[in-house]
Parts: structure tokens; sequence; C-alpha cells
């Protein structure tokens, strides 16, 4: 029987099968053994072939090729990886400026990430609603670079649902990953969206500015309008894996581009003479931000960590 995994609880998974029924799944013992270093070898979206026993529930005995996936490192120091999600026709990020913080670092690592597993992403701005000036102002201006560059971006207040009829257009018929840190907002989109589904939402703390988890695992949900929706754990930090040296530019696409007419073709865009890059990055071509995000993930390379405010 063959099916979609629509929800992780850590050891079981919810297969969907295509007669239409849910059934409760673990992975077979050997079937570990096959995967990359992962924690999670099955994830949701994932099309799969399943072998159902008398208890009514079953064994994964086959994934099928996957057409792409989101995929970081699993934890602080960790080789092993988590893949979020498989077989999404786009992500959506929700960024907030403020309540709690979204550094571009954070930002970067996920659309290079989406970049390297060819995820297009689309970045939505939340809490409109909260900001002052000087937060406006600076996401204006994360907006503007942002979209430079090609990544669309859109504004939104769950609250109030300004903003959320275009969001919902945009999801409509497709499957899409909905990320970001605790306490974006992601519930409460959710909740906005489909009525009755009733997700728990949670508070900032205010003395961390930090987002307290309410989702602890990833479920696939379906859109009133067509579609899916996959609703993740809040991600904390996000580590970058399976990305080499020269390659890490390729998914910076500003970068990439100025990197053609490097002196070297092995150029780190580092120190080296005659590098595109860095007279960019003077020249103001290249953002700071993006430059300092690419650095970043070069000594996620270099160390074999990566520290969790990324």
């Amino acid at each position: 029987m063959k099916g979609l995994v629509v929800k992780n609880t850590g050891s079981w998974y919810t297969v969907h099968t295509d007669d239409g029924r849910d059934v409760e799944s673990k992975i077979k013992g050997n079937f570990r053994l096959k995967d990359i270093r992962s924690t999670n070898p099955v994830a949701v979206g994932d099309r799969v072939e399943i072998e159902e026993n008398k208890e009514g529930t079953a064994f994964i005995s086959n994934i099928e090729e996957r057409k792409n996936y989101i995929i970081r490192r699993a934890s602080n120091l960790s080789k092993q990886s988590h893949i979020i999600a498989a077989n999404v026709d786009q992500a959506m990020l929700i960024v907030t400026v403020n309540y709690p913080i979204t550094t571009t670092i954070f930002i970067d690592r996920f659309l290079a990430t989406a970049e390297a597993y060819r995820v297009p992403v689309k970045l939505v701005f939340n809490k409109i609603d909260r900001y002052g000036a000087e937060d406006r102002e600076y996401m204006e201006g994360l907006i503007k670079l942002y979209t430079t560059i090609g990544y669309p971006c859109s504004k939104l207040c769950a609250r109030s649902e300004e903003g959320l009829d275009a969001l919902r257009a945009d999801l409509q018929g497709k499957i899409t990953l909905l990320s970001g840190h605790s306490g974006v907002g992601k519930s409460t989109i959710i909740n906005k969206l489909i009525p009755g589904v009733n997700l728990r939402t949670g508070n900032i703390s205010e003395y961390h500015n930090k987002g307290m988890h309410t989702t602890t695992f990833s479920e696939m949900i379906s859109l009133p309008h067509g579609g899916y929706l996959i609703d993740t754990p809040g991600i904390k930090g996000f580590g970058t894996i399976e990305m080499e040296g020269v390659e890490v530019s390729h998914y910076f696409p500003e970068i990439f581009k100025f990197s053609a007419n490097c002196k070297f073709n092995n150029c780190s865009h580092r120190h080296e003479p005659g590098c595109a890059v860095l007279k960019a990055v003077d020249g103001h071509y290249i953002s700071e931000s993006r430059y300092k995000s690419y650095l970043s993930i070069l000594d996620d390379k270099e160390e074999s960590k990566y520290r969790e405010e990324y």
C-alpha cells in the first residue's frame, strides 16, 4: 500500500494511504541504516510504501524518490541532519523584525539551504501592527533587499488578518512548508487560514524576546481551498549541512552572479586578489549582511559547528 506521510511525532508516522485511510506506521529496523546520518529518515511530505499488520498499524518499507527537501543540522555540534519536510512546492519563512527578532543570518541560512535543494521561498513579514517607526524602516529595508535579490516578500498582521487574503491566494493548490522561529506567529496564521484547526499559540518571553515552543511535531494540514500547509516546530538555529566551500557561493544568487568575474575559479571571496565579489561588497552591490551570512556558512564548514543564535 502506498501513501503520504502527513504527521511525524518522533517514532511514529501517520501515513494517509491512497485509499483514504490514516495508518500509524513505524520504520523497519534495517531501514534506518540505508539513510544519510539523519535523525528522521522519513519526513512529512514523503511518499512511502507500507506493510500493514493485524494490529492496524504498519511498517514503512520504502520511500519514493524525493523531488526536493529542506534539511538542517540537527543540533549544536551535531553532524547529523534533520529533514524538515519533503516534496514541497514552496516554503514560506515567517519573519518578525521584533517580538521576537529574526536575524538576517538566520534568514540567509534558510534561503541558502532552500537554494541548495531547489525549494522556492517567499518571505512573510508578520506582526506589522506591533512595530514602531524604527522597526518599520528596518523591515522596509529588508523587503527591498530580498525583493531585489529575487525573493518575493509580503507583509502580514495575522491577528487583524491584514494581508491574509493575499497569503491565502499564494497558498492555494500548493504544498507549502511554513517555517520560522518560535513566536513569529505560525500557529496564529494557520488558525486564521483553517477555521476549526485550533493550534495552540504561545506567548513571547518579554525578558528574552523569544518565542516559546508550541508545535512539538511536524504535520501536513489540508487547506480549505486546495493545497497543504506543513507546520513545523519553531527553529531556534539553522545549521547548514552538506555544503562544501566553493559551492556555498552558488546558493547566494547575487554573490554567484559577481563570482563569474573573479580572477580565480576557486575563489573563496575572502582575501584573493582580483575578487569581483569583494569589489561588489565594497561598492554596495552586495549587501554587507548577506556577505556576513555567506562567511558564517563558510565558518561552519571549517569549524564543523554553528552557534544556536544562527
